[in-house]
Protein backbone atom coordinates (compact mmCIF):
# COMPACT_ATOMS: atom_id res chain seq x y z
CA UNK A 1 0.00 0.00 0.00
CA UNK A 2 1.31 3.45 -0.73
CA UNK A 3 2.64 5.33 2.30
CA UNK A 4 0.09 7.79 3.76
CA UNK A 5 1.12 11.77 3.39
CA UNK A 6 2.73 13.47 6.13
CA UNK A 7 3.17 16.97 6.70
CA UNK A 8 6.75 17.93 6.14
CA UNK A 9 7.70 14.70 6.76
CA UNK A 10 9.89 12.74 3.36
CA UNK A 11 7.07 11.09 1.62
CA UNK A 12 4.99 13.45 -0.52
CA UNK A 13 1.37 12.75 -1.18
CA UNK A 14 0.01 9.51 -2.79
CA UNK A 15 -0.18 10.53 -6.34
CA UNK A 16 -3.78 9.55 -6.48
CA UNK A 17 -4.59 12.39 -4.05
CA UNK A 18 -2.72 14.65 -6.56
CA UNK A 19 -4.39 13.33 -9.70
CA UNK A 20 -7.54 14.24 -7.99
CA UNK A 21 -6.22 18.10 -8.67
CA UNK A 22 -6.38 17.75 -12.25
CA UNK A 23 -10.04 18.73 -12.74
CA UNK A 24 -9.46 21.96 -10.37
CA UNK A 25 -6.49 23.05 -12.57
CA UNK A 26 -8.41 22.66 -15.47
CA UNK A 27 -10.90 24.84 -14.64
CA UNK A 28 -8.17 27.40 -13.09
CA UNK A 29 -6.10 27.58 -15.92
CA UNK A 30 -8.93 27.40 -18.21
CA UNK A 31 -10.33 30.09 -17.22
CA UNK A 32 -7.33 31.90 -18.43
CA UNK A 33 -6.21 29.84 -21.38
CA UNK A 34 -8.25 28.92 -23.92
CA UNK A 35 -5.51 27.17 -26.12
CA UNK A 36 -5.98 23.28 -25.49
CA UNK A 37 -2.57 22.35 -25.84
CA UNK A 38 -1.04 25.16 -23.74
CA UNK A 39 -4.03 24.60 -21.48
CA UNK A 40 -2.57 20.68 -20.80
CA UNK A 41 1.33 21.88 -20.78
CA UNK A 42 0.42 24.58 -18.26
CA UNK A 43 -1.68 21.71 -16.34
CA UNK A 44 1.17 19.64 -16.22
CA UNK A 45 3.72 22.05 -15.24
CA UNK A 46 1.76 22.80 -12.14
CA UNK A 47 1.44 19.03 -11.09
CA UNK A 48 5.35 19.02 -11.45
CA UNK A 49 5.42 21.73 -8.99
CA UNK A 50 3.11 20.10 -6.98
CA UNK A 51 4.31 16.92 -6.68
CA UNK A 52 7.72 18.41 -5.71
CA UNK A 53 6.48 20.49 -2.83
CA UNK A 54 3.70 18.60 -1.84
CA UNK A 55 5.36 17.15 1.34
CA UNK A 56 4.71 20.89 2.84
CA UNK A 57 1.77 21.36 2.38
CA UNK A 58 -1.04 20.39 5.04
CA UNK A 59 -3.84 18.04 3.39
CA UNK A 60 -6.53 20.54 4.00
CA UNK A 61 -4.66 23.68 2.39
CA UNK A 62 -3.56 21.44 -1.10
CA UNK A 63 -6.99 22.20 -3.20
CA UNK A 64 -6.18 26.13 -2.16
CA UNK A 65 -2.49 25.83 -2.98
CA UNK A 66 -2.86 23.84 -6.02
CA UNK A 67 -5.22 26.62 -7.21
CA UNK A 68 -2.83 28.97 -6.42
CA UNK A 69 -0.13 27.26 -8.23
CA UNK A 70 -1.76 27.35 -11.19
CA UNK A 71 -2.35 30.68 -10.96
CA UNK A 72 0.85 31.94 -10.23
CA UNK A 73 1.97 29.30 -13.18
CA UNK A 74 -0.37 30.95 -15.83
CA UNK A 75 0.89 34.67 -15.00
CA UNK A 76 4.66 32.91 -15.75
CA UNK A 77 3.45 32.07 -18.98
CA UNK A 78 2.08 35.24 -19.78
CA UNK A 79 5.03 36.42 -19.00
CA UNK A 80 7.14 34.96 -20.98
CA UNK A 81 5.20 35.58 -24.05
CA UNK A 82 5.11 39.22 -23.06
CA UNK A 83 8.78 39.43 -23.50
CA UNK A 84 9.42 36.97 -26.27
CA UNK A 85 6.96 39.41 -28.33
CA UNK A 86 8.74 42.53 -27.08
CA UNK A 87 11.80 40.61 -28.68
CA UNK A 88 10.67 39.43 -31.32
CA UNK A 89 11.77 42.27 -33.70
CA UNK A 90 15.24 40.55 -33.40
CA UNK A 91 14.74 37.44 -34.25
CA UNK A 92 15.24 36.62 -37.72
CA UNK A 93 13.11 33.48 -39.49
CA UNK A 94 15.62 32.00 -41.98
CA UNK A 95 13.12 29.18 -42.94
CA UNK A 96 10.00 28.37 -42.56
CA UNK A 97 9.55 24.46 -41.38
CA UNK A 98 6.35 23.08 -41.72
CA UNK A 99 4.42 21.31 -39.59
CA UNK A 100 4.12 17.61 -40.46
CA UNK A 101 0.47 17.27 -40.54
CA UNK A 102 0.15 19.67 -43.38
CA UNK A 103 2.35 17.49 -45.56
CA UNK A 104 0.15 14.44 -44.26
CA UNK A 105 -3.40 16.68 -44.95
CA UNK A 106 -2.23 17.68 -48.08
CA UNK A 107 -0.98 14.32 -49.46
CA UNK A 108 -4.92 13.36 -48.41
CA UNK A 109 -6.05 16.11 -50.11
CA UNK A 110 -4.62 15.48 -53.42
CA UNK A 111 -5.70 11.55 -52.88
CA UNK A 112 -9.10 13.03 -52.65
CA UNK A 113 -8.90 14.79 -55.43
CA UNK A 114 -7.45 12.47 -57.71
CA UNK A 115 -10.59 9.84 -56.79
CA UNK A 116 -12.86 12.88 -57.58
CA UNK A 117 -11.52 13.75 -61.02
CA UNK A 118 -11.17 9.95 -62.05
CA UNK A 119 -14.99 9.80 -61.64
CA UNK A 120 -15.93 12.65 -63.79
CA UNK A 121 -16.13 12.41 -68.07
CA UNK A 122 -13.15 12.86 -69.85
CA UNK A 123 -14.35 16.04 -71.82
CA UNK A 124 -14.90 17.40 -68.42
CA UNK A 125 -11.76 16.41 -66.60
CA UNK A 126 -9.68 17.97 -69.48
CA UNK A 127 -11.68 20.90 -69.33
CA UNK A 128 -10.62 21.30 -65.73
CA UNK A 129 -6.90 21.04 -66.08
CA UNK A 130 -6.09 22.91 -69.42
CA UNK A 131 -8.25 26.00 -67.47
CA UNK A 132 -7.42 25.38 -63.84
CA UNK A 133 -3.68 24.10 -64.81
CA UNK A 134 -2.40 24.84 -67.66
CA UNK A 135 -4.07 28.24 -67.06
CA UNK A 136 -5.96 28.68 -70.59
CA UNK A 137 -9.21 30.71 -70.92
CA UNK A 138 -12.15 30.33 -72.24
CA UNK A 139 -11.66 32.20 -75.58
CA UNK A 140 -8.42 30.16 -76.04
CA UNK A 141 -10.73 26.60 -75.11
CA UNK A 142 -13.47 27.76 -77.07
CA UNK A 143 -11.28 28.46 -80.50
CA UNK A 144 -9.61 24.78 -80.01
CA UNK A 145 -12.90 23.20 -79.52
CA UNK A 146 -15.08 25.37 -82.03
CA UNK A 147 -17.52 26.46 -79.57
CA UNK A 148 -18.10 29.99 -77.82
CA UNK A 149 -16.78 31.19 -74.61
CA UNK A 150 -20.11 31.51 -73.17
CA UNK A 151 -20.74 27.87 -74.13
CA UNK A 152 -17.21 26.96 -72.09
CA UNK A 153 -18.13 28.81 -69.26
CA UNK A 154 -21.11 27.18 -68.85
CA UNK A 155 -19.32 23.40 -69.30
CA UNK A 156 -16.77 24.68 -66.72
CA UNK A 157 -19.28 25.35 -64.18
CA UNK A 158 -20.67 22.43 -64.37
CA UNK A 159 -17.74 20.77 -64.03
CA UNK A 160 -16.79 22.41 -61.21
CA UNK A 161 -19.92 21.50 -59.43
CA UNK A 162 -19.71 17.94 -60.77
CA UNK A 163 -16.00 17.65 -59.33
CA UNK A 164 -17.42 19.25 -55.74
CA UNK A 165 -19.62 15.99 -55.28
CA UNK A 166 -17.20 13.80 -56.22
CA UNK A 167 -14.72 15.07 -53.40
CA UNK A 168 -17.58 15.29 -50.87
CA UNK A 169 -18.59 11.50 -51.64
CA UNK A 170 -14.54 10.30 -51.46
CA UNK A 171 -13.63 12.61 -48.49
CA UNK A 172 -16.81 11.29 -46.85
CA UNK A 173 -16.56 7.63 -47.95
CA UNK A 174 -19.93 7.80 -48.90
CA UNK A 175 -21.27 5.47 -51.84
CA UNK A 176 -24.50 6.59 -53.47
CA UNK A 177 -27.29 4.99 -52.59
CA UNK A 178 -29.41 5.10 -55.82
CA UNK A 179 -28.92 6.29 -59.35
CA UNK A 180 -30.64 9.76 -58.26
CA UNK A 181 -28.11 10.47 -55.55
CA UNK A 182 -25.28 11.86 -57.93
CA UNK A 183 -27.70 14.24 -60.28
CA UNK A 184 -29.45 15.29 -57.34
CA UNK A 185 -26.12 16.48 -55.57
CA UNK A 186 -25.21 17.91 -58.94
CA UNK A 187 -27.47 20.22 -58.95
CA UNK A 188 -27.83 21.56 -55.88
CA UNK A 189 -23.69 22.20 -56.01
CA UNK A 190 -24.47 24.07 -59.52
CA UNK A 191 -27.81 25.50 -57.91
CA UNK A 192 -29.61 24.69 -61.12
CA UNK A 193 -33.25 25.53 -59.19
CA UNK A 194 -34.97 24.06 -62.81
CA UNK A 195 -33.35 20.57 -62.54
CA UNK A 196 -33.55 20.64 -58.80
CA UNK A 197 -37.43 20.79 -59.02
CA UNK A 198 -37.27 18.24 -62.31
CA UNK A 199 -35.41 15.86 -59.98
CA UNK A 200 -37.90 16.53 -56.59
CA UNK A 201 -34.52 17.21 -55.06
CA UNK A 202 -35.72 18.03 -51.38
CA UNK A 203 -38.15 14.66 -52.14
CA UNK A 204 -34.93 13.06 -52.65
CA UNK A 205 -33.42 14.41 -49.09
CA UNK A 206 -35.79 14.00 -47.37
CA UNK A 207 -35.52 9.76 -48.06
CA UNK A 208 -31.80 9.34 -48.31
CA UNK A 209 -29.96 10.71 -45.34
CA UNK A 210 -26.47 10.56 -46.99
CA UNK A 211 -27.67 12.84 -49.50
CA UNK A 212 -29.07 14.76 -46.48
CA UNK A 213 -25.97 15.31 -45.34
CA UNK A 214 -23.59 16.19 -48.41
CA UNK A 215 -26.62 18.50 -49.30
CA UNK A 216 -25.58 20.30 -45.83
CA UNK A 217 -21.73 20.83 -47.29
CA UNK A 218 -22.95 22.40 -50.48
CA UNK A 219 -25.68 24.84 -49.18
CA UNK A 220 -22.17 27.50 -48.72
CA UNK A 221 -24.36 29.91 -47.05
CA UNK A 222 -26.90 27.85 -45.05
CA UNK A 223 -27.88 30.05 -41.92
CA UNK A 224 -28.65 33.40 -44.67
CA UNK A 225 -31.68 33.98 -47.07
CA UNK A 226 -30.00 35.50 -50.00
CA UNK A 227 -32.63 35.76 -52.61
CA UNK A 228 -31.17 32.79 -54.53
CA UNK A 229 -30.51 30.20 -51.82
CA UNK A 230 -32.89 28.26 -49.76
CA UNK A 231 -33.39 27.59 -46.14
CA UNK A 232 -34.18 23.56 -45.13
CA UNK A 233 -35.63 23.11 -41.66
CA UNK A 234 -36.05 19.51 -40.31
CA UNK A 235 -39.27 18.57 -38.85
CA UNK A 236 -39.76 15.92 -35.93
CA UNK A 237 -41.03 17.72 -32.69
CA UNK A 238 -42.85 21.05 -32.06
CA UNK A 239 -39.63 22.60 -31.53
CA UNK A 240 -38.90 22.33 -34.59
CA UNK A 241 -42.37 23.66 -35.96
CA UNK A 242 -41.18 26.71 -33.78
CA UNK A 243 -38.10 26.57 -35.87
CA UNK A 244 -39.89 26.79 -38.96
CA UNK A 245 -42.53 29.27 -38.14
CA UNK A 246 -39.42 31.94 -36.81
CA UNK A 247 -37.66 30.66 -40.05
CA UNK A 248 -40.35 31.74 -41.75
CA UNK A 249 -41.09 35.11 -40.27
CA UNK A 250 -37.15 36.18 -41.05
CA UNK A 251 -37.68 35.04 -44.62
CA UNK A 252 -40.99 37.47 -44.83
CA UNK A 253 -39.18 40.27 -43.51
CA UNK A 254 -36.17 39.79 -45.64
CA UNK A 255 -38.78 39.82 -48.99
CA UNK A 256 -40.37 42.94 -47.47
CA UNK A 257 -43.46 42.05 -45.90
CA UNK A 258 -45.30 43.97 -43.59
CA UNK A 259 -45.44 42.66 -39.74
CA UNK A 260 -48.84 41.31 -40.31
CA UNK A 261 -47.97 39.99 -43.71
CA UNK A 262 -45.30 38.00 -41.83
CA UNK A 263 -47.70 36.65 -38.82
CA UNK A 264 -49.67 35.25 -42.06
CA UNK A 265 -47.03 33.51 -43.13
CA UNK A 266 -45.82 32.56 -40.04
CA UNK A 267 -49.01 30.78 -39.06
CA UNK A 268 -49.65 29.02 -42.30
CA UNK A 269 -46.10 27.65 -41.82
CA UNK A 270 -47.11 26.47 -38.51
CA UNK A 271 -50.21 24.77 -38.71
CA UNK A 272 -48.95 22.69 -42.16
CA UNK A 273 -45.19 21.87 -40.40
CA UNK A 274 -47.34 20.32 -37.14
CA UNK A 275 -49.07 17.97 -39.07
CA UNK A 276 -45.50 16.22 -39.70
CA UNK A 277 -45.33 15.88 -36.20
CA UNK A 278 -49.06 14.77 -35.35
CA UNK A 279 -49.31 12.03 -38.08
CA UNK A 280 -45.93 11.49 -40.08
CA UNK A 281 -42.57 10.05 -39.36
CA UNK A 282 -40.14 12.68 -40.23
CA UNK A 283 -40.76 15.94 -43.04
CA UNK A 284 -39.22 19.52 -43.76
CA UNK A 285 -39.69 22.80 -44.58
CA UNK A 286 -38.42 24.35 -47.32
CA UNK A 287 -38.35 28.48 -47.54
CA UNK A 288 -37.00 30.26 -50.74
CA UNK A 289 -37.48 33.89 -51.74
CA UNK A 290 -39.01 34.82 -55.42
CA UNK A 291 -38.66 37.35 -57.80
CA UNK A 292 -40.15 36.81 -61.11
CA UNK A 293 -40.70 39.60 -63.34
CA UNK A 294 -40.18 42.25 -60.93
CA UNK A 295 -42.21 41.02 -58.52
CA UNK A 296 -41.20 39.69 -54.80
CA UNK A 297 -42.84 36.72 -52.82
CA UNK A 298 -41.86 33.74 -50.87
CA UNK A 299 -42.22 30.15 -51.08
CA UNK A 300 -43.27 27.09 -48.89
CA UNK A 301 -43.26 23.86 -49.55
CA UNK A 302 -43.59 21.45 -46.89
CA UNK A 303 -43.20 17.89 -47.25
CA UNK A 304 -43.19 14.68 -44.95
CA UNK A 305 -42.82 10.90 -45.53
CA UNK A 306 -46.13 8.94 -43.17
CA UNK A 307 -49.30 8.15 -44.35
CA UNK A 308 -50.87 10.53 -46.87
CA UNK A 309 -54.05 11.64 -47.13
CA UNK A 310 -57.05 9.12 -48.56
CA UNK A 311 -59.23 12.10 -49.57
CA UNK A 312 -57.72 15.48 -50.32
CA UNK A 313 -61.30 17.29 -50.99
CA UNK A 314 -62.16 16.57 -48.07
CA UNK A 315 -59.20 17.42 -46.33
CA UNK A 316 -59.77 20.63 -48.13
CA UNK A 317 -63.34 21.77 -46.63
CA UNK A 318 -63.96 24.00 -43.97
CA UNK A 319 -63.86 22.68 -40.48
CA UNK A 320 -61.73 19.64 -41.30
CA UNK A 321 -59.35 18.98 -38.75
CA UNK A 322 -58.29 15.83 -36.95
CA UNK A 323 -56.45 17.03 -34.16
CA UNK A 324 -57.10 20.57 -32.33
CA UNK A 325 -54.81 22.86 -33.79
CA UNK A 326 -55.07 26.54 -34.39
CA UNK A 327 -58.29 25.47 -36.05
CA UNK A 328 -57.11 26.70 -39.38
CA UNK A 329 -56.08 23.18 -40.83
CA UNK A 330 -55.20 22.97 -44.58
CA UNK A 331 -57.77 25.47 -46.16
CA UNK A 332 -57.33 27.78 -43.74
CA UNK A 333 -53.63 27.71 -44.55
CA UNK A 334 -54.77 27.45 -48.08
CA UNK A 335 -56.76 31.08 -47.66
CA UNK A 336 -53.74 32.59 -45.71
CA UNK A 337 -51.06 32.23 -48.94
CA UNK A 338 -51.86 33.32 -52.35
CA UNK A 339 -51.07 29.68 -54.13
CA UNK A 340 -51.93 26.68 -52.26
CA UNK A 341 -50.97 23.15 -54.06
CA UNK A 342 -51.75 19.76 -51.98
CA UNK A 343 -49.93 16.27 -53.51
CA UNK A 344 -50.51 13.11 -51.05
CA UNK A 345 -50.09 9.57 -51.75
CA UNK A 346 -51.35 7.02 -49.05
CA UNK A 347 -48.93 5.59 -47.91
CA UNK A 348 -45.95 7.51 -48.92
CA UNK A 349 -46.56 11.36 -47.77
CA UNK A 350 -47.73 14.61 -48.45
CA UNK A 351 -46.47 17.64 -50.09
CA UNK A 352 -48.19 21.42 -49.54
CA UNK A 353 -46.85 24.29 -51.83
CA UNK A 354 -47.77 27.67 -50.63
CA UNK A 355 -46.51 31.11 -52.41
CA UNK A 356 -47.11 34.68 -50.80
CA UNK A 357 -46.68 38.02 -52.95
CA UNK A 358 -46.03 41.47 -52.04
CA UNK A 359 -48.95 43.42 -52.97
Amino acid sequence: MPSEPVRGGAHPYDESVVAELVPVLRRVVGARIKDPHTLDDLVQETLARLMSSSTHVEPAKLHHYAAVTARHVVASYAERNDRARSRSHLLVETQEVEPPTDGVLRQEDRAFMAAALAQLPADDRDLLVAHEVDGDDTSTMAAERGSTPGAVAARLARARASLRVEYLLVAEGVDPATDRCRPVLRALSIGDRRRQGELDVHGHLLGCGACAQLADRLFERRGRLPEDSLVRVPVSRDADVVAARQQGREAAAQAGFTASDQTVIATAISEIARNIVKFAERGEVTISLLDEDGRRGIRVVVRDVGPGIADLEEALQDGYSTYQGLGLGLPGAKRLMDRFHLRSVPGEGTTVSMEKWLR
